[in-house]
């Protein structure tokens, strides 16, 4: 049993959301109670004491979207590369680095990302993988990577006919084995879903491969509409809106992810609305690819579940927070767009998302709920209660206020130092695969 308090307590439990000098008690994987310090400290003495030292005690955080296999581009020059556009950034980099990258890159990607994510506060990750030059394995790869750091993770491989379509059906079968894989695991710490890149680099012949080979238990993980070219290529070759495509091939549901949703219409947000669909919001990448900025606010006003992710750009979901508020601001010319929005996102879309794979309930501190919780070194320099944590979290804290991750009941790091592993051989580990794959990629 464990004991973290001495700090203010932010549970996001509507009954009990903020406990001046809190604390929450961990039984096994599970929330056991929350409690004024002192109450809890004197009914569990014997519990082992984890202090807070008057930080903040929350929830973990959840990432909705992620890219493990772009972990190593950072600082990552090609040679040749000027991109001009969307399509010249995914062909020039993206599918470039996909295609060169070995079974052990990608399990070192995974090392690297999900070590990033608990220094950051995230303990459950969807990630959409791609490295179409090793298929076979490398969900197994990742998943052995979540394994060792103790992280929660949801995993998909990107079905694409853009290498052929061998590769694609290679792609729907590594879906279909790790989907099995996880339905068949009691550990309630992996899941899988059928991943697909976009509708503009998938046949009917191979949606029709994925739809056949999927699982009925679980949903597809898409991009939709992230960049113009991919509306137009779907009202060119097939005469329908992407969203109308997805829908008459069975694909949108309750356990769908749709990400990005740039170039979606009012007629599509009812489809997503109606076919209880989620959507992930992923802002950085988005202006960082030049994409555009999607109608996010209008999505969540019409009541579509949306969640926040990062896309891979950065694994500090509050960093997505920050940027996700600004840029709506800033595009919608309304100052007072996204302050409610961005947060239902993050701490209850991202939540609720997650809960339609993983059964015990994720984003919030009550009894029974998984045992994932963070501390961190933020003390107010203002008055801090259940009415302004959101204020205080957007403007004082980053991912790397996080001095203390807790998945699944598992201490993954404390005051900062990483349990169970050796961080500086992991990351030598991951810059000695760098080199390899940097050297393939550049010749």
């Amino acid at each position: 049993m464990k004991l973290i308090g001495n700090g203010r307590l932010v549970t996001r439990d509507a009954e009990h959301p903020f406990y001046e000098n809190g604390a929450v008690v961990l039984e096994g994987t599970q929330v056991k109670e929350t409690g004024t310090y002192e109450d809890m400290k004197r009914k569990y003495p014997d519990a082992e004491f984890i202090d807070a030292k008057g930080g903040v005690i929350m929830p973990a955080f959840i990432n909705t979207h992620e890219h493990i296999y772009s972990a190593m581009a950072r600082g990552l020059s090609i040679n040749g590369y000027n991109p001009n556009g969307f399509l010249d950034i995914l062909d020039g980099m993206w599918w470039n680095i996909d295609r060169h990258l070995t079974l052990e890159q990608t399990k070192q990607c995974a090392m690297t990302t999900y070590i990033d994510a608990i220094k950051n506060g995230v303990t459950t990750v969807f990630d959409h993988h791609a490295s179409f030059g090793s298929i076979d394995g490398s969900l197994d790869a990742i998943e052995e990577a979540a394994g060792e750091l103790g992280v929660r993770t949801c995993l998909c491989y990107e079905v694409s006919d853009r290498d052929g379509e061998e590769k694609a059906r290679a792609s729907v079968h590594e879906n279909e084995r790790f989907i099995k894989k996880a339905l068949a695991d009691d550990s309630d710490m992996i899941a899988g879903m059928m991943g697909m890149h976009a509708s503009f680099t998938i046949s009917d012949k191979t949606m029709e491969l994925c739809a056949a080979s999927k699982p009925a238990e679980v949903g597809y993980h898409i991009h939709v509409a992230e960049g113009i070219e991919d509306l137009h290529h779907c009202l060119k070759h097939y005469g329908k809106r992407i969203l109308d495509r997805l829908m008459d091939c069975n694909v949108l549901g309750e356990k769908t992810i749709t990400a990005h949703c740039i170039y979606v219409n009012k007629h599509e947000m009812e489809l997503l609305k109606e076919t209880n669909t989620m959507v992930v919001h992923n802002p950085e990448s988005n202006m960082g690819n030049a994409c555009g900025c999607p109608p996010t606010m209008e999505i969540v006003h019409q009541g579509v579940l949306t969640g926040l992710g990062t896309d891979g750009y950065t694994h500090d979901i509050l960093e997505s927070y920050k940027a996700a508020n600004v840029l709506h601001k800033h595009h919608l010319c309304d100052a007072n767009a996204a302050w409610g929005e961005v947060p239902q996102m993050l701490f209850e879309g991202n939540a609720k998302i997650a809960n339609r794979y993983f059964k015990k309930e994720l984003g919030v501190l009550k009894p029974g709920a998984a045992a994932d919780v963070i501390v961190t070194d933020y003390i107010p320099r203002t008055p801090m209660n259940e009415t302004n944590i959101n204020g205080h979290i957007l403007f004082g804290m980053t991912g790397r206020s996080v001095v203390t991750t807790i998945c699944n009941g598992k201490v993954l790091m404390k005051d900062r130092i990483l349990t169970g592993i050796d961080e500086e051989k992991a990351m030598a580990d991951v810059r000695e695969e760098a080199v390899k794959l940097w050297a393939s990629i550049n010749g």
